[in-house]
């Protein structure tokens, strides 16, 4: 099958964001008086959207609507401003990118990270790459795994479902691809593992971004 065009998502595939997250989470956590976390677990606390993260991240028996909404709150002001503090992409990224746009090779973006922040990290590190479509969560849109932003965005940058390659590096992602139609690519550098890729659906892993390439027909 002709795989003519590639989306991806953000954090934990184009771009390392797990210290940004944490830092920003645990400065919240500690500004309500509740325990914090080490880094490493922010590895599975994200991927699901900030509110999921912001209930997440709370003790047990303190996971109420009053104080997630107080998490949300406190998190959202953490995180957008201090959203790009460590932030950078991942190795091979930026040349990836570049060659498939050389190549003509239509790209987007699907995340669960709020819309504003998604599109302000795009802009910042990566203002020079014409992505056809950026998007992330957004206000009455279903997030990932539900197929209906993949879905949008690939009628943005022109292709047909079945033509894409979806790149990620989740659970989430792996079941976004399957439910969109497209063909689901884990990658290996990013926030989960092997194991849980190929649970949920991958058809290829790969380690390195250039690796990509080897699996788009031009």
């Amino acid at each position: 099958m002709n795989r003519s065009a590639v989306l991806f998502d953000l954090d934990g595939t184009l771009l390392d964001t797990l210290e940004d997250i944490a830092d920003a989470v645990n400065r919240a956590l500690s500004s309500l008086s509740f325990p914090t976390h080490p880094v490493e677990d922010y590895r599975k606390f994200v991927g699901e959207g900030i509110a999921v993260l912001a209930r997440r991240v709370l003790p047990p028996d303190r996971q109420g609507e009053a104080d997630a909404r107080a998490s949300l709150e406190a998190i959202s002001r953490e995180y957008g401003g201090g959203l790009l503090v460590k932030t950078k992409p991942y190795d091979g990224i930026p040349e990836l990118l570049k060659e498939l746009v050389k190549r003509k090779i239509p790209i987007a973006i699907v995340s669960n990270k709020p819309h504003e922040l998604t599109l302000r990290s795009v802009g910042t590190l990566f203002g020079g790459i014409p992505f056809g479509a950026v998007f992330g969560q957004r206000p009455g849109i279903p997030a990932k795994p539900d197929a209906t932003q993949a879905l949008a965005a690939a009628r943005a940058i022109g292709a047909a479902p079945g033509g894409c390659a979806y790149v990620g590096d989740s659970c989430i992602d792996m079941q976004t691809a399957v439910a969109a139609g497209m063909f689901p690519v884990g990658v290996l550098w990013g926030f989960r593992t092997r194991e849980e890729l190929l649970e949920n659906g991958a058809k290829a892993l790969i380690a390195h971004p250039r690796e990509l390439l080897a699996l788009l027909e031009f």
